[in-house]
């Protein structure tokens, strides 16, 4: 028996150049194997660690997406910036939606901005300038309670948020970025899959913090939730010191040594670093040849065109199942009727199922493809959020309860497959030219579906406005209904596919269906035979 890793054992051929990929099987005695995940793991430990490490950047996305919605239950908050209503005090739709928006709003322009400022300068110091600046944007809103005047105080924690969110995009984009520049195809989809993971994490991070800051009195108790923020902002900025380049941005600017320099920190005595350069130049030369500059423009041109709007729509399926009501479900739970106590404990209990949840969807997202477990997931969505919306029809303690349980199972059921899911397929949906880009219109849409989400929803639910309480279950289940036909008529199964594999099936213009049934097998001559399966859609 034969058994080489350092060497190509997969090969594509295209226009003459060969592209390999190495990292998913294993050569046994002339026939390829796929690669257990464990044991890929074990074959490029340095990658998964820098790769978990930069997923700590993604904490501050997730307490930022939470802490809105749970320093806005705090009774103390309310007092401070809220007004009062039938003898209890609130925060008005307006600012409400204001200071959801406000980090939607930066996060649009902070990934733009990511996606650009990347490819001229780097990833890594992409990642250190947007860590930095987040820093600044936790000390604005620190301080919003100074000033006297009521909507000066909304006004500045307005402009903090909105910062906030910038200084996020920026970070967002780089790091899906990078860890889909750097890891193997085995590997991309379970690490990728950290993001809501991770988001969870920052998000249950956040719940605890409100809740046990519930127990100091005056403005102590929401600044402390505030300056918890500080620790998540600093974490990137550190790794920055540490992390290699991305060995595929170095080769694009021309810096060929320090490229092959930074693969071998991120690979072991198994791997063949220099293989491995070998194989991403005949990627980005194969790509080069058809464009020789790209822009923002280029995205929207061809069959980039396609792809742009995959990546587009996969960001925008986390608030298609329901994410931004649920990240505020703290606050929604105590408009349906629950205690504010209660109401962060059933958050922190839900935001631990999706943890669960999140943790075995790495092993699913290899076992049943992406595009499976998005639909079955958006499909459970969508029949919970339609119960929920009939049970808020009817008045009492058990619609409160109800409601409060739907949304942890909904949660459960989205960190299990659509969401993890949807990153996936945003970042294996761009190809390498454009992917920095790419990433950037993907985080943009981000910002702009959860904008859309942060403004309309308080005018749905909260009791100043449309005072729908539970039924808004109704709305959202209308929402997962739309994502479920847009999954199965747009996206396609991009599991173990390598990046060139990829960019030939959007080149060849395969339907949906058509992708998962795809393969080319290379002859003994070096043609390149492809076949695919006869399904339309």
């Amino acid at each position: 028996m034969i058994l080489t890793e350092t060497q190509s054992t997969k090969e594509f051929n295209e226009g003459g150049v060969n592209v390999v990929d190495h990292t998913n099987v294993i050569e046994t005695g002339g026939k390829t194997s796929h690669t257990p995940l464990w044991q890929s793991i074990k074959k490029f430990p340095r990658i998964v660690g820098y790769c978990v490490a930069l997923s700590s950047a993604i904490l501050l996305y997730g307490y930022d997406l939470v802490i809105v919605g749970t320093v806005a239950a705090m009774p103390q908050f309310q007092l401070v910036f809220g007004q009062e209503l039938n003898g209890k005090y609130i925060i008005p739709s307006m600012w409400l939606s204001l200071w959801n928006v406000s980090s939607c709003i930066g996060l649009m322009f902070g990934s733009i901005l990511g996606g650009y400022y990347q490819d001229r300068r780097g990833r890594r110091i992409t990642l250190a300038i947007g860590s930095f600046l987040s820093t600044i944007a936790v000390a604005i809103c620190y301080i919003s309670d100074l000033p006297d005047g009521m909507e000066t105080r909304r006004g500045v924690f307005f402009a903090g948020k909105l910062f906030q969110g910038i200084c996020i995009g920026i970070l967002l984009c780089v790091t899906q970025t990078y860890m889909s520049e750097v890891l193997p195809v085995v590997l991309r989809g379970p690490i990728i899959a950290f993001y809501p993971i991770f988001t969870l994490l920052g998000q249950l991070v956040g719940s605890i913090v409100v809740y046990t800051s519930l127990k100091h009195t005056g403005a102590q108790s929401y600044r402390i939730c505030f300056a918890s923020q500080w620790p998540f902002s600093a974490v990137p900025l550190v790794l920055s010191v540490f992390l290699p380049e991305s060995p595929t941005w170095l080769l694009r600017k021309g810096k060929t040594d320090k490229a092959l320099e930074a693969q071998k920190k991120f690979d072991t005595n198994l791997v063949n670093s220099q293989s491995v350069i070998d194989e991403l130049q005949a990627s980005i030369s194969a790509e080069d040849e058809e464009n020789a500059t790209h822009t923002y423009a280029d995205c929207f041109r061809g069959v980039n065109l396609r792809r742009t709007l995959v990546v587009a729509f996969a960001n925008v399926i986390p608030q298609m199942f329901g994410l931004q009501l649920l990240a505020n479900a703290s606050y929604f739970m105590q408009i349906v009727g629950m205690s504010s106590s209660n109401s962060l404990i059933f958050l922190i209990l839900g935001i631990g199922l999706g943890l669960i949840a999140n943790i075995i969807s790495l092993w699913a997202l290899n076992a049943f493809g992406r595009r499976f477990l998005i639909l079955l997931t958006l499909v459970i969505v969508m029949v919970l959020w339609l119960a929920t919306g009939i049970a808020g029809i009817f008045k009492g303690t058990v619609t409160i309860w109800y409601t409060a349980v739907s949304m942890m199972v909904i949660t459960m059921v989205s960190g299990f497959g659509s969401w993890p899911a949807s990153h996936v397929v945003a970042a294996e949906a761009s190809s390498l030219q454009l992917r920095a880009k790419s990433q950037g219109i993907g985080w943009f849409t981000s910002g702009v579906g959860t904008a859309v989400f942060a403004i309309i929803l308080p005018y749905i639910y909260n009791a100043d406005q449309g005072n729908l309480r539970a039924k808004t279950g109704f709305v959202m289940a209308g929402f997962a209904a739309v994502a479920v036909v847009v999954v199965w008529l747009a996206i396609p199964e991009m599991k173990g596919r390598t990046p060139m594999e990829i960019d030939r099936m959007f080149s060849l213009r395969l339907r949906t269906r058509e992708f998962k049934g795809w393969h080319s097998d290379v002859t003994p001559r070096g043609e390149t035979e492809e076949t695919h399966s006869p399904v339309k859609v």
